[in-house]
């Protein structure tokens, strides 16, 4: 049966169903600091991403056709595919990641607006921005990180990227 009754004579109503509650203080924001952190972050992220992609294509376009022998270089050309496969996934796991802070954020607010008299709901955003804050920063270093880490990689081997299997017929004997 519905639960919904209406008067039409008086133009009351009156609902059974979900209460919906105000905040005491108003709307509890975002934590603008955070926001204008994850602003700047994102845009980085996004182009690790994209850089990644692109030295990945330009290496798999450099791999030679399947030969027997004299394979060394191919190895190291499918390393470096590897290694740039890895930090693409690990920079996408860090905008999920700022994605979950959101949603993990809204859901402590929806309880704070449903349980205003729960202090400890309060203490725990004032938690989450904190820890997010420090996963910013680890974020942060991780990038610079896996940038010099690709930098080395490339350009110690960057010959055999470029030329995996040598063209000279000297090395055949």
């Amino acid at each position: 049966p519905n639960t919904k009754k209406r008067k039409l004579e008086d133009h009351e109503e009156t609902f059974q169903g979900t209460k919906v509650f105000v905040m005491p203080n108003g709307m509890l924001k975002s934590n603008q600091q955070l926001v204008d952190i994850i602003e700047k972050v994102k845009p980085e992220i996004r182009l690790l991403i994209e850089k990644c992609n692109t030295v990945k294509m330009w290496v798999q376009l450099l791999i030679p056709r399947i030969e027997d022998g004299n394979n060394f270089g191919v190895s190291i050309q499918e390393e470096t595919v590897a290694e740039l496969r890895t930090v693409e996934s690990e920079a996408a796991s860090y905008l999920d990641q700022i994605s979950r802070y959101y949603i993990t954020r809204a859901k402590l607010v929806s309880k704070i607006a449903k349980y205003p008299h729960v202090e400890d709901y309060r203490r725990t955003v004032t938690e989450i921005d904190e820890k997010e804050y420090i996963s910013l920063r680890l974020i942060i270093s991780e990038l610079r990180n896996q940038y010099v880490t690709l930098h080395d990689m490339i350009l110690k081997n960057i010959e055999k990227i470029k030329r995996p299997r040598s063209s000279n017929a000297e090395t055949l004997y």
